[in-house]
């Protein structure tokens, strides 16, 4: 069954074949190695300008444990989270489960929160210490762009921006600087192409400074012990050291320079546009307003489209997407268009999704 759901995404077997490589122990020369080998291009793929100050990070867990680590070093005051689906309503509860108080600012499945609502927010109910904010919602295939937000939080130099990456990250640009991020996290089995199992995370210098003086941060999820491992090649409990050999092929294949990631991105575009476009042929469009549209992720209403005779017909093809998550279950159905798809796979799954709708 070749995957084209939200992730899980499809793995190449050129990186099954990397993650098959002999087992070596965790803290030896050809460990320090195989971690020494994913920093050029994981600052690549956060973007990092030069002579950021900003660290990048492994970690042997999921996102989500990621996204309650980035909590976790933030503070003890208010987190004010941007709520526009499934995933950045849970980035909301991890943080109440921590113990922190959370102001939601939600808007329905598929919009994005307006900046200016952010903006009266910090100013009438601050202060904050962190905003979270999912910048591709899985759950809707919507992207809230993250440079208006970092304009608003400029008056608040004290309030951390926290960024789910998870089905934006070797998908589309980051700029973690430019966009004023301060913690930023995503799985791998996304966007970068790879089986879930670890996670890769970016912090600010100002962040890690912070994060050190907070008190109860646990062990396994605390944000300064992972940056501190990652920097000091010893990570601080046994990673996932088969999926460390596989992001590191990942990354080289994907190149060494900008442009190489930039080709990426483009691609990523494109099979967007595409999907966009067969969409409107069969008169469906996306959730979100097209300028709002993620580029991994294509949420399309369905219409009066059966969702689940097209992703039944498309699984008798070999073929897999998703219908709706949630709420928007049979409303919905969702295409990854993502890591190392081709423009020509997405083709002949659209080609696919033709005969099916055709009977």
């Amino acid at each position: 069954m070749k995957l084209w759901i939200p992730g899980p995404t499809e793995v190449r077997p050129a990186l099954l074949e990397a993650i098959a490589a002999p087992m070596i122990g965790h803290r030896s020369g050809a460990m320090t190695a195989a971690i020494e080998r994913l920093d050029p291009g994981l600052k690549l793929a956060f973007g990092l300008a030069e002579g950021s100050s900003a660290q990048v990070a492994v970690h042997s867990v999921s996102a989500t444990a990621m996204m309650e680590s980035s909590l976790l070093g933030a503070g003890r005051r208010k987190v004010l989270s941007l709520v526009n689906g499934a995933f950045s309503e849970r980035f909301a509860e991890v943080a109440e489960l921590i113990g922190l108080e959370v102001r939601r600012l939600s808007v329905p499945m598929g919009e994005v929160v307006p900046p200016a609502a952010v903006a009266q927010v910090l100013a009438e109910e601050g202060p904050f210490d962190a905003v979270t904010v999912v910048s591709s919602e899985t759950s809707t295939g919507t992207a809230t762009p993250l440079a208006p937000l970092a304009k608003v939080l400029q008056p608040y130099p004290e309030t951390w921006l926290l960024v789910d990456l998870v089905s934006w990250i070797a998908g589309a640009p980051v700029d973690f600087d430019a966009c004023g991020i301060d913690f930023a996290f995503a799985g791998v089995q996304k966007a970068f192409a790879l089986p879930p199992g670890i996670s890769v995370g970016c912090a600010s210098a100002r962040y890690l400074e912070r994060a050190a003086t907070v008190p109860q941060r646990g062990f396994a999820l605390d944000p300064v012990l992972i940056f501190e491992g990652h920097a000091k090649r010893k990570t601080p409990a046994t990673p996932c050291i088969p999926l460390y050999f596989g992001l590191g092929q990942q990354l080289e294949d994907i190149g060494p320079t900008a442009a190489d990631w930039r080709a990426r991105f483009d691609r990523h575009r494109r099979m967007q546009r595409t999907t966009i476009d067969w969409a409107a042929g069969h008169g469906l469009s996306l959730l979100p307003e097209e300028q709002f549209g993620s580029p991994t992720v294509s949420c399309i209403r369905a219409g009066d489209l059966d969702v689940a005779a097209l992703v039944a017909g498309l699984a008798e093809r070999g073929l897999q997407i998703s219908n709706g998550y949630g709420d928007l279950k049979g409303k919905t159905f969702r295409i990854g268009h993502m890591g190392d798809h081709t423009e020509a796979g997405l083709a002949d799954l659209l080609a696919a999704a033709d005969e099916v709708l055709a009977g």
